[in-house]
């Protein structure tokens, strides 16, 4: 078998619990992290003011020199970008991607913030080809339903290759919707708190893998805790 570092991360776009905008914070606890594979979430892209209108993962990926996917959740009229600013999630890695595709899940119209999940994959030279989604569910349990369901007509149908699935689920583990989850895709490191980054009570980040994935050396990295409201979750996956 071999082995991958990855890490999930919600960043806050870049936003620590200091108020400062700092990405370099962010690319610190990546580097300190060791991590091969980097799921993130609250990704700006030339969103808004709040982040300086900064291209944050072209930043975190030339500064780390890593590869990136992105996948947008919202867009809004910007004139820095001709093609909107854009917020969601993201996805770094030291392996060539080879393939990349955003996905929506806005199930209702008309709703403030859209959700999405990112699908991208990587070939590494001795193995399998590894597929990787990154998302952030709603805080909603209708949606994050609806959500779970989309998430799981993808991720099963890749049934001969190693899948991770990462990110900000706002679940709990136990709750319903948790356990819809975690019927067809395994909770690698459950029952660790992530949120708040200060003092963590609660998981709401997640690393799931299905029956081609094991995990190891599962932890909260609380290096530079200030860098963002989350704390990320760290594993090394066997495959």
């Amino acid at each position: 078998m071999r082995e991958l570092k990855i890490m999930t991360f919600n960043i806050h776009h870049g936003v620590g619990t200091d108020g400062r905008l700092d990405l370099d914070r962010i690319a610190t606890v990546i580097i300190e992290s060791n991590a091969d594979i980097i799921g993130l979430n609250e990704v700006d892209r030339s969103f808004s003011q709040r982040s300086d209108y900064m291209d944050e993962i072209k930043y975190l990926a030339e500064k780390l020199k890593f590869e990136y996917s992105f996948s947008p959740s919202l867009t809004l009229k910007c004139r820095f970008s001709k093609n909107g600013g854009k917020y969601g999630n993201a996805l770094l890695s030291k392996f060539p991607l080879v393939a990349k595709k955003p996905h929506q899940m806005d199930f209702i119209s008309g709703i403030i913030e859209g959700r999405s999940l990112l699908q991208a994959t990587i070939e590494p030279t001795y193995s399998l080809p590894i597929h990787f989604f990154v998302t952030h569910l709603s805080i909603n349990p209708f949606l994050q339903r609806k959500q779970i369901e989309f998430i799981l007509k993808h991720t099963t149908a890749l049934k001969n290759t190693p899948v991770l699935v990462m990110g900000d689920f706002n679940l709990r583990s136990g709750q319903k919707n948790w356990r819809r989850l975690n019927s067809k895709l395994n909770d690698l490191g459950s029952g660790q708190p992530t949120y708040p980054s200060k003092r963590p009570r609660v998981q709401l980040d997640y690393l799931f893998g299905n029956n081609h994935v094991k995990a190891k050396n599962i932890q909260v990295f609380d290096y530079l805790p200030e860098a963002s409201d989350h704390l990320p979750l760290l594993a090394t996956i066997k495959f």
